[in-house]
């Protein structure tokens, strides 16, 4: 845990138009009681989370998370993060050279909420752009529609600024991303093998 506090402290100071990383929606009592606790605590602690390890079947990739700028789209994203409700999620659409998304609990890319309901509005910061690899932004179907899906882009996106909150930066693990940006996929950009985060944890 130290050793990711110290890569987040030390690195987080430092395609075609028509693309756009989208969403669409359509036991015992006493067990039940720890699980409410379990999860309550969870999405506390979540609330102050500077970032999220994703530890996927590629690799782990370490992503710090603007706090300040945009706290209700990192208080999502960390609290679904430390819920579980990532854990066993596939990236289910990656394009070479654009982005990788995933956060979609169906695996359609259809499917996803958030903690505050089924959408919420976006959070736009203008000192956060998709101006690098690496940069974390949340996927969505227009405007407010965010959920709980989200992308990490493979290369600077201008297109889609102030169209997609950017809310965090790849600062360890860069070279997974690179690694999942180029699975073979299908022709609606599926990969042909699961790429999957195994477990999502706050720090």
């Amino acid at each position: 845990m130290n050793k990711l506090k110290k890569i987040f402290k030390h690195d987080s100071s430092s395609s075609s138009s028509a693309q756009q990383p989208t969403s669409t929606s359509p036991a015992t009592q006493s067990q039940s009681a720890s699980t409410q606790s379990t999860s309550a605590t969870s999405a506390t602690s979540a609330k102050n989370a500077s970032g999220v390890l994703l530890t996927t079947n590629y690799g782990d990739i370490t992503i710090a998370l603007f706090k300040d700028q945009v706290p209700r789209t990192t208080a999502n994203f960390a609290t679904l993060a430390a819920t579980h409700k990532y854990d066993n999620v596939i990236f289910h659409r990656i394009i070479p050279g654009f982005m990788i998304q995933g956060g979609d609990p169906t695996g359609t890319g259809t499917g996803g909420s958030s903690i505050y309901g089924s959408k919420f509005a976006d959070e736009f910061d203008r000192s956060l752009v998709h101006d690098r690899k690496g940069v974390l932004s949340m996927a969505n179907s227009g405007p407010n529609t965010n959920g709980s899906q989200f992308f990490i882009c493979l290369g600077p996106t201008p297109h889609l600024n102030m169209k997609h909150t950017v809310f965090g930066q790849v600062v360890d693990g860069m070279d997974v991303v690179d690694k999942i940006g180029a699975v073979r996929t299908d022709s609606g950009d599926r990969p042909l093998q699961d790429v999957m985060i195994l477990k999502a944890a706050v720090f």
